[in-house]
Protein backbone atom coordinates (compact mmCIF):
# COMPACT_ATOMS: atom_id res chain seq x y z
CA UNK A 1 0.00 0.00 0.00
CA UNK A 2 1.14 3.57 -0.87
CA UNK A 3 2.11 5.30 2.62
CA UNK A 4 -0.43 7.19 4.07
CA UNK A 5 1.27 10.79 2.99
CA UNK A 6 1.52 10.09 -0.64
CA UNK A 7 -0.59 12.42 -3.06
CA UNK A 8 -3.48 11.61 -4.12
CA UNK A 9 -3.77 10.92 -7.88
CA UNK A 10 -5.82 13.32 -9.77
CA UNK A 11 -8.92 12.63 -11.24
CA UNK A 12 -9.68 13.44 -14.61
CA UNK A 13 -11.54 16.82 -15.32
CA UNK A 14 -15.28 16.43 -15.13
CA UNK A 15 -15.58 17.17 -19.04
CA UNK A 16 -13.80 14.25 -20.24
CA UNK A 17 -16.30 12.01 -19.47
CA UNK A 18 -18.71 13.95 -20.22
CA UNK A 19 -17.12 14.65 -24.31
CA UNK A 20 -16.62 10.23 -24.67
CA UNK A 21 -20.79 9.97 -23.12
CA UNK A 22 -22.17 12.98 -25.80
CA UNK A 23 -20.07 11.92 -28.72
CA UNK A 24 -21.58 8.11 -27.63
CA UNK A 25 -25.38 9.52 -27.86
CA UNK A 26 -24.71 11.02 -30.94
CA UNK A 27 -23.42 7.63 -32.69
CA UNK A 28 -26.14 5.70 -30.89
CA UNK A 29 -29.19 8.10 -31.62
CA UNK A 30 -28.02 10.90 -34.26
CA UNK A 31 -28.47 14.38 -34.08
CA UNK A 32 -32.08 14.26 -33.27
CA UNK A 33 -31.21 13.23 -29.60
CA UNK A 34 -28.95 16.23 -29.45
CA UNK A 35 -29.95 19.68 -28.63
CA UNK A 36 -28.09 22.75 -30.30
CA UNK A 37 -25.35 23.06 -28.12
CA UNK A 38 -24.59 19.85 -27.99
CA UNK A 39 -23.93 19.33 -31.77
CA UNK A 40 -21.92 22.76 -31.21
CA UNK A 41 -20.31 20.93 -28.45
CA UNK A 42 -19.15 18.08 -30.69
CA UNK A 43 -17.45 20.43 -33.44
CA UNK A 44 -15.84 21.98 -30.73
CA UNK A 45 -14.50 19.12 -29.15
CA UNK A 46 -11.83 18.98 -32.07
CA UNK A 47 -10.88 22.33 -32.00
CA UNK A 48 -10.49 23.56 -28.04
CA UNK A 49 -9.16 20.30 -26.14
CA UNK A 50 -9.50 20.00 -22.70
CA UNK A 51 -11.53 22.14 -21.42
CA UNK A 52 -15.80 22.13 -20.66
CA UNK A 53 -17.06 24.22 -24.14
CA UNK A 54 -20.68 23.82 -22.87
CA UNK A 55 -20.57 27.67 -22.23
CA UNK A 56 -19.11 28.06 -25.44
CA UNK A 57 -21.95 26.72 -26.94
CA UNK A 58 -24.21 28.51 -25.24
CA UNK A 59 -22.94 31.77 -25.91
CA UNK A 60 -22.52 31.11 -29.50
CA UNK A 61 -26.42 30.49 -29.20
CA UNK A 62 -27.21 32.94 -27.31
CA UNK A 63 -25.62 35.47 -30.43
CA UNK A 64 -26.64 33.81 -33.61
CA UNK A 65 -29.50 32.41 -32.71
CA UNK A 66 -29.41 28.69 -33.55
CA UNK A 67 -27.00 25.89 -34.72
CA UNK A 68 -27.38 26.77 -38.69
CA UNK A 69 -26.49 30.66 -37.62
CA UNK A 70 -23.58 29.86 -35.53
CA UNK A 71 -22.33 27.42 -38.54
CA UNK A 72 -22.78 30.28 -40.95
CA UNK A 73 -22.16 33.48 -39.46
CA UNK A 74 -19.20 35.34 -40.97
CA UNK A 75 -15.52 34.38 -39.67
CA UNK A 76 -15.29 37.91 -38.76
CA UNK A 77 -18.43 37.99 -36.22
CA UNK A 78 -17.35 34.66 -35.18
CA UNK A 79 -13.85 35.84 -34.14
CA UNK A 80 -15.68 38.29 -31.93
CA UNK A 81 -16.56 35.85 -29.43
CA UNK A 82 -13.94 35.53 -26.51
CA UNK A 83 -12.62 32.11 -26.12
CA UNK A 84 -13.34 31.11 -30.00
CA UNK A 85 -9.72 30.69 -31.52
CA UNK A 86 -9.34 30.61 -35.25
CA UNK A 87 -9.06 26.72 -35.19
CA UNK A 88 -12.25 26.60 -33.70
CA UNK A 89 -13.52 29.29 -37.05
CA UNK A 90 -12.00 27.26 -39.29
CA UNK A 91 -13.81 23.68 -37.60
CA UNK A 92 -17.25 26.23 -38.24
CA UNK A 93 -16.20 26.73 -42.33
CA UNK A 94 -15.51 22.97 -42.99
CA UNK A 95 -18.64 21.90 -41.71
CA UNK A 96 -20.61 24.83 -43.46
CA UNK A 97 -18.64 23.61 -46.54
CA UNK A 98 -19.51 19.99 -46.11
CA UNK A 99 -23.33 20.77 -45.54
CA UNK A 100 -23.46 22.48 -49.20
CA UNK A 101 -21.58 20.51 -50.78
CA UNK A 102 -23.76 17.66 -49.79
CA UNK A 103 -26.97 19.54 -50.86
CA UNK A 104 -25.08 20.18 -54.09
CA UNK A 105 -24.45 16.93 -54.62
CA UNK A 106 -27.84 15.83 -54.13
CA UNK A 107 -29.38 18.22 -57.04
CA UNK A 108 -26.46 18.23 -60.08
CA UNK A 109 -27.04 16.39 -62.50
CA UNK A 110 -30.63 16.01 -61.89
CA UNK A 111 -33.65 17.16 -63.70
CA UNK A 112 -33.96 20.42 -61.35
CA UNK A 113 -37.84 21.28 -62.29
CA UNK A 114 -38.46 17.84 -60.69
CA UNK A 115 -35.93 18.03 -57.76
CA UNK A 116 -36.95 21.53 -57.02
CA UNK A 117 -37.62 21.32 -52.92
CA UNK A 118 -33.48 19.79 -52.91
CA UNK A 119 -32.72 23.03 -55.68
CA UNK A 120 -34.73 25.56 -53.18
CA UNK A 121 -32.90 23.54 -49.95
CA UNK A 122 -29.46 23.56 -51.87
CA UNK A 123 -29.35 27.51 -52.38
CA UNK A 124 -30.96 28.16 -48.99
CA UNK A 125 -28.22 26.64 -48.02
CA UNK A 126 -25.96 28.94 -49.38
CA UNK A 127 -27.65 31.78 -49.54
CA UNK A 128 -30.19 32.26 -46.83
CA UNK A 129 -28.00 33.90 -43.74
CA UNK A 130 -25.69 35.78 -46.19
CA UNK A 131 -25.70 39.37 -44.61
CA UNK A 132 -24.76 40.72 -48.40
CA UNK A 133 -26.44 40.47 -51.81
CA UNK A 134 -25.30 37.61 -53.91
CA UNK A 135 -26.95 36.80 -57.22
CA UNK A 136 -26.35 33.16 -58.43
CA UNK A 137 -27.05 31.88 -62.06
CA UNK A 138 -28.22 28.01 -61.97
CA UNK A 139 -27.34 26.58 -65.51
CA UNK A 140 -29.73 23.54 -67.59
CA UNK A 141 -29.33 21.30 -70.35
CA UNK A 142 -31.47 20.38 -72.95
CA UNK A 143 -33.40 18.25 -70.70
CA UNK A 144 -33.33 20.81 -67.42
CA UNK A 145 -30.68 18.52 -65.64
CA UNK A 146 -28.58 21.20 -63.34
CA UNK A 147 -25.07 21.35 -65.31
CA UNK A 148 -23.54 24.68 -63.61
CA UNK A 149 -23.90 26.70 -60.49
CA UNK A 150 -22.20 29.74 -60.49
CA UNK A 151 -22.38 33.32 -58.58
CA UNK A 152 -21.80 36.05 -60.67
CA UNK A 153 -21.92 39.10 -58.48
CA UNK A 154 -21.98 40.01 -54.46
CA UNK A 155 -23.16 43.22 -53.46
CA UNK A 156 -24.12 45.18 -50.43
CA UNK A 157 -26.84 44.39 -48.14
CA UNK A 158 -29.63 45.31 -50.05
CA UNK A 159 -28.38 45.75 -53.95
CA UNK A 160 -26.21 43.42 -56.27
CA UNK A 161 -24.80 44.55 -59.17
CA UNK A 162 -26.42 42.55 -62.03
CA UNK A 163 -24.53 42.39 -65.53
CA UNK A 164 -27.16 40.58 -68.39
CA UNK A 165 -24.91 40.56 -71.33
CA UNK A 166 -22.64 38.01 -68.52
CA UNK A 167 -25.53 36.25 -68.15
CA UNK A 168 -26.59 34.88 -71.70
CA UNK A 169 -22.48 35.02 -72.57
CA UNK A 170 -21.94 32.67 -69.50
CA UNK A 171 -25.24 30.45 -70.27
CA UNK A 172 -23.63 30.28 -74.32
CA UNK A 173 -20.23 29.03 -73.19
CA UNK A 174 -21.69 26.61 -70.74
CA UNK A 175 -24.22 25.86 -74.16
CA UNK A 176 -26.82 25.84 -71.22
CA UNK A 177 -30.34 26.07 -72.69
CA UNK A 178 -32.20 27.27 -69.73
CA UNK A 179 -31.26 29.55 -65.96
CA UNK A 180 -32.85 29.94 -63.02
CA UNK A 181 -32.24 33.27 -61.45
CA UNK A 182 -31.59 33.19 -58.06
CA UNK A 183 -30.40 35.52 -55.31
CA UNK A 184 -31.24 36.47 -51.47
CA UNK A 185 -32.43 39.50 -49.84
CA UNK A 186 -30.41 39.70 -46.53
CA UNK A 187 -33.28 41.40 -44.49
CA UNK A 188 -35.26 38.39 -44.40
CA UNK A 189 -38.21 39.31 -46.98
CA UNK A 190 -38.11 37.66 -50.25
CA UNK A 191 -40.53 40.12 -51.80
CA UNK A 192 -39.29 40.99 -55.40
CA UNK A 193 -38.00 44.94 -55.48
CA UNK A 194 -39.24 46.83 -58.68
CA UNK A 195 -35.20 46.59 -59.72
CA UNK A 196 -35.78 42.58 -59.62
CA UNK A 197 -38.47 42.50 -61.60
CA UNK A 198 -37.68 44.83 -64.32
CA UNK A 199 -33.92 42.99 -64.27
CA UNK A 200 -35.63 39.52 -64.82
CA UNK A 201 -37.83 41.33 -67.79
CA UNK A 202 -34.43 42.48 -69.11
CA UNK A 203 -32.68 39.05 -68.79
CA UNK A 204 -35.67 36.87 -70.26
CA UNK A 205 -35.80 39.13 -73.33
CA UNK A 206 -32.13 38.99 -74.11
CA UNK A 207 -31.57 35.45 -73.89
CA UNK A 208 -34.78 34.44 -75.34
CA UNK A 209 -33.64 34.88 -79.17
CA UNK A 210 -30.92 32.73 -78.10
CA UNK A 211 -32.43 29.96 -77.53
CA UNK A 212 -32.12 30.59 -73.77
CA UNK A 213 -35.18 30.34 -71.19
CA UNK A 214 -35.14 31.68 -68.07
CA UNK A 215 -37.45 29.24 -66.27
CA UNK A 216 -37.40 31.74 -62.88
CA UNK A 217 -35.85 33.41 -60.75
CA UNK A 218 -35.94 33.02 -57.24
CA UNK A 219 -35.60 35.57 -54.43
CA UNK A 220 -34.34 33.93 -50.74
CA UNK A 221 -35.19 35.13 -47.81
CA UNK A 222 -34.12 33.72 -43.93
CA UNK A 223 -37.12 30.99 -43.43
CA UNK A 224 -39.22 32.08 -47.20
CA UNK A 225 -38.46 32.24 -50.70
CA UNK A 226 -40.09 33.96 -53.60
CA UNK A 227 -40.68 32.46 -57.52
CA UNK A 228 -41.08 35.08 -60.14
CA UNK A 229 -43.12 31.97 -62.05
CA UNK A 230 -45.41 31.21 -59.07
CA UNK A 231 -46.08 35.46 -58.59
CA UNK A 232 -47.15 35.41 -62.44
CA UNK A 233 -43.94 38.00 -62.42
CA UNK A 234 -42.31 35.63 -65.48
Amino acid sequence: MPPEDAPAKPKPPSHTGHRQRLRLRFMKAGDGALADYEMLELVLFRAIPRVDVKPLAKELLERFGDYAGVISAPPARLREVQGLGEAAVIEFKIVEASAQRLAQNSVIDRVALSSWSALMAYCKSKMARLEHEEFRILFLDRKNRLIADEAQSKGTVDHVPVYVREVVKRALELNASAVILVHNHPSGDPTPSRADIEMTRLIADSAKPLGITVHDHVIIGRELDASFRALGLL
